[in-house]
């Protein structure tokens, strides 16, 4: 035992150690690294995942909302703006990510989800950080050194255990100390483990902080970086599912990012030694993206958490647009969601929705199906009849015929 603690010992010693990898500094602007080398790699290997990205289907293809993401990535990547490569995606979460070439992915989830163009920047500044002081490659070259001594350690506990077993005289001493050195090995590699995410946290909470000042020399709001991480905070708060709720306040070792609360409190920090104001963008923001509303939150429905889409239509109707595209679709998670009350919450939204000119016109097919279900007669003709008339040639104009004959048929009409 003395023997295995030993080697923990000396096992925790290695693990915890830092400087044992060269990190690299900021990069300058316009190079690309020689392809012998470790950082020449990680890029041709990012060159590789941005050609596959390019084929995807999910790439949005919108020059025109391609151009206004690559534009603020721009203004905030300043110096760096010819580096960074901008690829919009049609995925219904929130993430943007930047491949160690500059090759960044901008998914249709965090732009659902940032209120204004102040937040986009927040992030966008965030995501180039990572690239302008090169994270991935340190980040990799912390993993290679730290699993090579890990990898060492664990054969030299698994040998040491080995030969005391057969050396032991008994086979229930064997067992005790083959077990103890399992759990050394164990333990060295969740160290290790908890070792190599504490680093990535470190690189997160930096990325915070100069994409947060990069946002700011642009002119955007400084407060705009605690804002968007708060109001995920919120969205994750909101979810349908516990275990989701739970997430949220629970840290864990394997998590890549710090308690959302420290983020939070960090920018706060940050902010606060900056005047107030600054440039929102806000009306440009959601010029930039209304054409898509619709579209994305369909998108969003999908991840079957109604409660974090009720919550995100909440926030992206504060400000009194886009009432009639919104009002919908909370009706479709009310309808879809099914709980006790969400029938009636579900017509409640329809009939909201369709009193502003951007509703869908699915919205009076939806009411007709409500209505007619509620035994509300008169209603269900009225809403079928008035989208009939706003789609004459909906595929499904025969079902809805059918519904009205039926409406009508039991009025005796």
């Amino acid at each position: 035992m003395r023997r295995a603690t030993a080697l923990f010992a000396a096992g925790a010693l290695l693990v915890g150690q830092g400087g044992w990898a060269a990190e690299a500094g900021p990069r300058a602007a316009g190079l690309r690294p020689a392809e012998n080398t470790d950082e020449g790699g990680l890029w041709s290997a990012s060159d590789k995942a941005e050609g596959a990205a390019k084929t995807k289907a999910e790439v949005n293809s919108d020059p025109a909302l391609t151009a206004y993401v690559r534009g603020v990535a721009c203004k905030v990547a300043s110096d760096h703006c010819n580096d960074v490569r901008v690829y919009v995606m049609d995925r219904p979460f929130f993430n943007a990510q930047m491949a160690p070439n500059g090759y960044m992915e901008v998914w249709s989830g965090l732009l659902l989800r940032a209120t204004d163009e102040a937040e986009l920047a927040f992030v966008l500044g965030h995501e180039t950080s990572h690239f302008s002081h090169q994270h991935s490659l340190n980040a990799w070259r912390a993993a290679k050194a730290r699993s090579n001594a890990v990898m060492a350690l664990s054969v030299a506990v698994a040998v040491a255990g080995a030969a005391a077993g057969a050396n032991s005289g008994s086979a229930s001493a064997a067992r005790s100390i083959n077990d103890a050195a399992g759990a050394v090995v164990d333990i060295i590699y969740l160290a290790a483990i908890a070792s190599l995410f504490s680093f990535s946290r470190e690189q997160e909470e930096d990325a915070d902080r100069l994409g947060a000042e990069l946002a700011i020399k642009a002119g955007y709001e400084a407060k705009a970086g605690a804002d968007i991480w708060r109001a995920l905070q919120a969205e994750t708060a909101a979810s349908d599912f516990p275990k989701v709720r739970k997430e949220q306040a629970v840290a864990s070792i394997f998590s890549t990012h710090p308690v959302t609360n420290d983020r939070i409190a960090a920018l706060d920090a940050q902010a606060k030694a900056h005047p107030e104001g600054g440039d929102a963008g806000r009306a440009r923001y959601r010029a930039a993206i209304r054409p898509h509303l619709g579209a994305w939150l369909k998108d969003d429905l999908r991840r079957r958490d109604y409660g974090q889409t009720l919550h995100l239509i909440e926030r992206l109707a504060a400000d009194g647009e886009d009432l009639g595209v919104l009002g919908f679709y909370k009706g479709e998670a009310y309808r879809r969601r099914r709980g006790d009350s969400d029938a009636g919450l579900a017509l409640e939204a329809y009939q909201k929705a369709s009193a502003h000119p951007d509703a869908p016109t699915a919205v009076w097919r939806e009411l007709g199906d409500l209505q007619m279900k509620a035994g509300q007669s008169d209603g269900a003709r009225q809403s079928y009849a008035a989208y009939l008339a706003k789609a004459p040639d909906a595929q499904d104009r025969w079902m809805v015929e059918a519904n009205l004959k039926k409406l009508n048929g039991s009025s005796g009409t």
